[in-house]
């Protein structure tokens, strides 16, 4: 069983963590001919304090803190969140620059299996240094404000999902169900992701 830990923050896009923590934590669960003696993942959500207030509302109560988890083999870092009106920074492009945030993901990236982002989760994985040299992608309206900010990363702006090994990227929002099939898929096997996109009636992958 692989741990993953996904981490959350106020103004997180719910999609953004819900639809990865949906896909691994359905995987290998719904098939009466599975092959799995035990579930392959056991998902959990992260935070620096509870509760966390995503977007539109929604009110999370993280399962545990960044300082009192068990130990992760994947963690994944969501998007979400802008400007506030005044020009404060909300969301990923707060945390962006949150040194607990950036120091927890610089620790943990030197230990564990993958690295995964969602949307403008990439902008914090990007200001962590662990993108620099490589490929990435987010979401579309912050293609251009991540390219000024961080030459050093090759964007492909028409890309699902970015695989670099040990470091996957996805763009904006849904894209992050697409790649955590993909990395079910990686991990698994090709036959365990359709099994699970299946589960999940998600008709898209195909």
């Amino acid at each position: 069983m692989r741990n993953v830990a996904i981490l959350l923050f106020n103004e997180i896009e719910v999609l953004d963590f819900a639809g990865p923590f949906e896909v691994f934590g359905v995987t290998g669960r719904q098939s009466k001919q599975t092959r799995f003696s035990e579930p392959p993942f056991h998902v959990f959500t992260v935070a620096e304090r509870g509760p966390v207030y995503a977007r539109n509302g929604l009110i999370i109560t993280p399962t545990y803190t960044l300082n009192d988890h068990p130990k992760p083999d994947l963690i994944l870092i969501p998007g979400g969140g802008s400007y506030l009106a005044d020009g404060t920074p909300a969301g990923s492009r707060r945390e962006m620059n949150n040194p607990v945030v950036l120091n927890w993901i610089k620790r943990h990236a030197e230990r564990v299996e993958l690295v995964l982002s969602v949307c403008t989760g990439s902008l914090i994985l990007a200001n962590t240094g662990l993108l620099d040299g490589l490929s990435a992608t987010t979401h579309v309206s912050a293609l251009p404000g991540m390219a000024e900010q961080f030459p050093q990363i090759t964007l492909c702006p028409d890309e699902r999902w970015v695989d670099n090994g040990r470091i996957v990227t996805s763009a904006g929002i849904s894209a992050g169900i697409d790649m955590s099939l993909y990395v079910v898929g990686r991990l698994l096997g090709a036959d365990v992701a359709r099994e699970t996109a299946r589960y999940m009636q998600y008709d898209y992958w195909k």
